[in-house]
């Protein structure tokens, strides 16, 4: 059960999250209009229309998420899936500590998931810090 709580549960959401922002982003590339869309300021607007309109990197970005979403949803190589979107989670908290406050829910919940996975995975990053 622990493994269950602590594991499998924010491995699926964190999935499910990165894989709704793939979709609605891939959706955006082919209709211009998104599924879904919080509450952004205009200044929030502003970076992800620059982003939107650089050409590449939102199709880059969205491709990440949708990589590492499988991978958490499906339990193969999650450890690497968590390190393809720790970067983008990265990116989203400090936009919402920065430039869009409304979506600090969010922020929050992304810290603690990828936090209880971070640990979980520990082992797997050890490597890296040697």
């Amino acid at each position: 059960m622990k493994t269950l709580a602590l594991v499998t549960i924010p491995r699926i959401l964190l999935g499910l999250i990165f894989l709704v922002s793939a979709v609605d982003g891939f959706w955006w590339l082919a209709t211009g209009a998104h599924l879904i869309h919080p509450p952004t300021s205009p200044r929030g607007l502003a970076f992800e229309t620059a982003l939107q309109d650089s050409g590449f990197f939102w199709p880059f970005l969205k491709t990440i998420n949708l990589a590492g979403a499988l991978s958490l949803i499906a339990n193969v190589a999650p450890a690497l899936g968590l390190a393809l979107i720790a970067p983008v989670m990265a990116v989203i908290v400090l936009f919402h500590l920065t430039i869009n406050p409304q979506g600090l829910p969010v922020a929050v919940l992304l810290v603690v998931l990828g936090s209880l996975l971070l640990w979980a995975y520990r082992d797997r990053y050890a490597a890296l810090l040697r």
